[in-house]
């Protein structure tokens, strides 16, 4: 089975010497198999259409997929027009489990998520005319979600839902948060979970003027209030910090004793944590997407990190994701970069005091604590956006800073922009240490105003790096990017660290991505909102044993050396407290298989 894709965003007609109709061999031979539509993008006959990928190697835009499919792929699941996106698979609810969804951005893991919600009717890919139920129950006959679909249809599921475009609530809602909270509170458990998700504080304030971490944690309260059938989470954890993703974890968990729940995560962390099955999503990102049957949890997470999934016998990703060991220690004497001061910061109702440190050439030092604890006001004190009320003011050297929250509304290109920032656009170093890993090439003649949050956080992280400067401060870079984008982003910036012998600081919330980039680790403690106190820089080991024993959390190492958090209250969880040692406590002896001696009467 053939499919053609026309990636409308990146398809630039009137900037391109039309290669794709020029040198496609059926056009030359008087078919009409790529024409110019109405709307200045290109349109491609699947009929007339041989494979031959000519045109999607000449497009100057990347804008063109020719994809061969294997042939058990018979029926899609949902297809939304001509030369568009085609969903294969769907995952299916387990009533009282969580079931995760883990696959890169642009897979239909959404779509999946509102055809199961009863907001998309599948047309198995059938868009030139309406299909009946009966069709689609034909093609799901003798699956298990025969029986969900026909409910679905009859309209007796009940689904909540927390989307995963949370910016829409202020625009469908007019209010404060406690109106939203008393329109959705079927549950009885407003109180309890504005508690849990420390939201007492801003109930009287207007929706529109809430925060990405606010409005996050009024839609998974909203979400969580409804009395529903079944529950689902569109990516609960962007702007939430550590702490509140645990919380929010906790009362996922909860629900699901009593409720079947999907959950669309990034955070591997998280998910591992919450969910028991887990479907694996993968394919071509805005081209086509496939869902796996369910897997277990553990088994799902490595083999999606591994790239290949064995029961389909199919290889997802032409590399692994291989946690290192070691990753994160050098054996490198690294020279100081800076001192960083003893400052403080005081707002009202709040202060920020810095105990001082160094950072070294070479290396990355990772940020982390929780929301409205001084992180992003420390990196502006660095940064010189900000004057300390006491200490020195950094002038040593010059530093390079994304900020925490990136918008973009003007009509200017990604190219233009990054020609403005590096003289060395055109380099083929440049093309391949920043362009292709960060994925930017298909997106240089787009607008920055057009671009969606992971392809704009990816055109900040590259802006950032291509400057020239001594220290490099990144405020959550894994913002808005799925796994995959957070490894490739990891290892431009530990590359660009190394290759220039620069510092690098990164705040992040993503415990993999800490784990990962990090060398050594700034901890900020204190009261969010109130006071903030950074300590450190510490080695590895210290900083995050100090840094997971204020969230309560332990960490360990699977056979795989993928990190996992232990289930809370598990025996290894325990055992890690009792110890004091919260990240990659020894368990060797533990983390394997066990057998029991059946010759005696008392097996051990």
């Amino acid at each position: 089975m053939r499919i053609a894709i026309v990636h409308k965003d990146r398809c630039h007609v009137r900037k391109c010497g039309q290669e794709c109709i020029a040198y496609c061999p059926r056009v030359r031979t008087g078919d009409e198999t790529i024409q110019i539509g109405e709307h200045d993008h290109a349109e491609i006959s699947e009929e007339l259409c041989v494979g031959c990928g000519i045109c999607s190697k000449k497009c100057p835009f990347e804008a063109l997929d020719i994809i061969q499919l294997p042939e058990e792929l018979d029926t899609p699941v949902h297809r939304y027009g001509p030369n568009t996106f085609v969903l294969y698979g769907l995952p299916y609810p387990i009533a009282g489990k969580v079931t995760g969804v883990l696959g890169p951005n642009g897979i239909g893991k959404s779509t999946a998520m509102k055809i199961l919600s009863g907001q998309i009717k599948p047309n198995l890919g059938i868009f030139e005319q309406e299909i009946s139920w009966d069709e689609i129950f034909k093609s799901y006959a003798g699956t298990e979600l025969l029986d969900y679909l026909q409910k679905v249809a009859k309209k007796t599921i009940r689904a909540s839902i927390k989307p995963q475009h949370i910016n829409i609530i202020p625009k469908v809602f007019n209010g404060t948060v406690r109106d939203l909270f008393n329109a959705n509170d079927e549950r009885k458990r407003q109180q309890h979970l504005a508690k849990e998700l420390v939201l007492g504080t801003i109930l009287e304030k207007d929706l529109s003027a809430l925060s990405g971490g606010e409005l996050q944690r009024v839609a998974l309260t909203v979400a969580l209030s409804k009395d529903a059938d079944i529950y689902f989470f569109d990516e609960v954890t962007p702007f939430l910090d550590i702490y509140q993703r645990i919380t929010a974890a906790k009362l996922i968990r909860e629900l699901a004793e009593s409720h079947p729940v999907i959950l669309i995560e990034h955070d591997i962390a998280i998910l591992d944590m919450v969910a028991e099955t887990i479907h694996i999503a993968y394919g071509k990102p805005t081209a086509f997407g496939i869902i796996t049957r369910p897997k277990g949890v553990r088994i799902g997470v490595n083999q999606y990190l591994d790239g290949f999934v064995t029961e389909e016998n199919i290889r997802i990703r032409d590399y692994p994701v291989v946690f290192e060991t070691r990753g994160h220690e050098s054996d490198v004497e690294r020279e100081i970069l800076m001192k960083i001061p003893e400052m403080a910061k005081t707002y009202p109702g709040f202060t920020l005091k810095v105990a001082g440190g160094e950072i070294r050439r070479g290396e990355v030092l990772g940020i982390v604590g929780a929301n409205g604890i001084g992180k992003s006001t420390f990196a502006k004190l660095l940064a010189g956006i900000e004057t300390p009320d006491e200490g020195e003011k950094i002038d040593t050297v010059t530093i390079s800073y994304k900020p925490q929250h990136v918008t973009a509304n003007t009509s200017d290109t990604v190219e233009y922009l990054l020609r403005q920032v590096t003289k060395r656009f055109d380099s083929s170093h440049y093309q391949h240490e920043i362009l292709e890993p960060l994925g930017l090439a298909p997106l240089l003649q787009s607008e920055m105003r057009h671009l969606s949050g992971g392809e704009l956080q990816r055109v900040a992280i590259a802006i950032c790096l291509s400057q020239d400067a001594d220290l490099y401060i990144l405020d959550e870079p894994s913002a808005h990017l799925d796994v995959e984008q957070r490894l490739m982003t990891t290892k431009v910036i530990k590359r660009v660290a190394e290759n220039k012998g620069v510092g690098v600081m990164v705040i992040d919330h993503d415990v993999y991505t800490i784990d990962m980039i990090s060398e050594r680790l700034l901890v900020f403690d204190g009261v969010p909102g109130a006071n903030g106190f950074a300590t450190g820089p510490f080695e590895m080991k210290e900083g995050m044993n100090k840094f997971l024993g204020l969230l309560g959390i332990t960490f360990r190492r699977d056979k795989t050396g993928r990190p996992r958090i232990n289930k809370p209250g598990s025996y290894l969880d325990r055992e890690q407290k009792t110890a004091g040692e919260y990240y990659y406590y020894n368990h060797d002896n533990l983390d394997v298989t066990i057998s029991f001696d059946t010759t005696t009467e008392k097996n051990r």
